[in-house]
């Protein structure tokens, strides 16, 4: 599938930065046409020789090169690719593309380019920790930009953790799965997930058991056939989803502020555990025991519906509105109920009962309610549920 796609790759300093050379090899096999650009700390590393040999192109290293400066060369790399691949992406370089600098080569190309970009992060496990880096991360995921790892594993500083390079065969499914035209391709889809917190003082906050394994494993099931994801997640402990947009919000009230401004959709899933509930008026300080046994009293107010609230929308509705439905017993009455109440067009319900292990497990058992009635999924992975519901999905959205 990457045959004759042209890839700009971006190879930055680090000891990862040999795997960049075995990168363009497996890519070249695939077809690709691969056009190296070596930041001054990545010759450190590859010398522009060997970057060459491998990819039978020029390397290009220097901003001010007379000869391609001539034609505005920076603009028109940027613009000729398919695709923008940075590997190794180091902090310094996540650091320029979060905050808009544009002081050598690598970066003005990525300032420039009106493609996608792919990173690969590689560096040491304190720098990938660091809350700037962390920062970082989070700005170029709200920009759109795909991330490929990093793995967690040991490092050639003798450390071991999260920061690794991801492996060359991972980085190229990355590449595809970036280029890939699948059948959702310009269709975009809403995909909210995880709990919300809702606080009841600066440390305590009320929550639905939710590890949003669930709706990231969708959104990765959408991307993956084409689509345009947009992922509001509150604090969820599943791994983010790559290739989408990601929004993070805390409360309620934040993910139907986040979810308004994401439309309008083609399709939204409501797969998020919203809680249905908040404290009316939080404390700004925390909530101290009096000594004498007296407990506090706490006023709750109702959360706003965001599923009802989509699929009630006079104008800009999606197309396809799918609920979910957490149900601990007589579980297709409740979900069918549910949907009605809601007027949205499909319910995704399933049973969270303890015994069941499903919330907070790697697997799911669920029950799909349309119109056409109710069609019981037998137990799979969720990665398993998610691809089959994208697939149910992509077919709705072409009829």
């Amino acid at each position: 599938m990457l045959a004759g796609k042209k890839i700009l790759l971006i190879i930055g300093g680090g000891i990862a930065a040999f795997k960049s050379l075995d990168l363009i090899r497996r890519l070249r096999e695939r077809g690709a046409e691969v056009v190296p650009v070596l930041t001054k700390a990545g010759e450190e590393f590859v010398t522009p020789l060997s970057a060459s040999a491998l990819s039978a192109q020029k390397v290009y290293r220097d901003l001010f090169d007379l000869t391609d400066e001539a034609e505005m060369g920076h603009i028109e790399l940027s613009r000729a690719a398919d695709l923008v691949v940075v590997a190794p992406a180091t902090a310094d370089l996540m650091g320029k593309m979060a905050n808009g600098l544009a002081n050598d080569l690598a970066s003005t190309l990525l300032m420039a380019t009106d493609k996608r970009v792919l990173i690969v992060p590689a560096m040491n496990v304190r720098m990938w920790e660091h809350p700037a880096t962390q920062r970082n991360l989070a700005t170029l995921q709200g920009d759109g930009i795909l991330v490929c790892g990093p793995d967690e594993g040991a490092m050639a500083c003798g450390e071991f953790g999260p920061g690794r390079m991801a492996e060359v065969p991972e980085i190229v499914e990355g590449v595809e799965a970036a280029l890939r035209d699948g059948p959702l391709k310009g269709k975009r889809i809403l995909i909210t997930s995880g709990p919300t917190h809702e606080p009841i003082d600066p440390v305590r906050y009320i929550a639905n058991r939710s590890s949003g394994a669930q709706g990231t494993a969708i959104a990765n099931a959408l991307a993956a056939l084409g689509a345009d994801v947009v992922f509001v997640t509150g604090p969820a402990d599943a791994a983010r989803p790559r290739g989408v947009e990601i929004v993070e919000v805390q409360s309620a009230r934040e993910m139907l502020e986040a979810v308004e401004t994401a439309l309008p959709a083609d399709a939204a899933v409501f797969a998020a555990a919203v809680a249905d509930w908040r404290v009316a008026s939080a404390s700004d300080s925390k909530i101290k025991k009096d000594g004498m046994g007296k407990l506090p009293v706490l006023e709750f107010a109702e959360n706003p519906d965001i599923l009802a609230t989509v699929s009630q929308m006079k104008a800009g509705r999606p197309g396809l509105v799918v609920g979910f439905a957490a149900e601990t017993d007589d579980v297709v009455a409740h979900a069918t109920a549910k949907r009605e109440r809601k007027q949205c067009d499909w319910i995704v319900a399933n049973d969270v009962s303890p015994e069941t292990g499903i919330m907070g497990g790697s697997e799911n058992q669920v029950v799909v309610i349309s119109d056409q009635g109710a069609e019981a999924w037998p137990r799979m992975g969720k990665d398993q549920v998610a691809k089959r519901l994208a697939a149910e999905i992509s077919t709705a959205l072409q009829e």
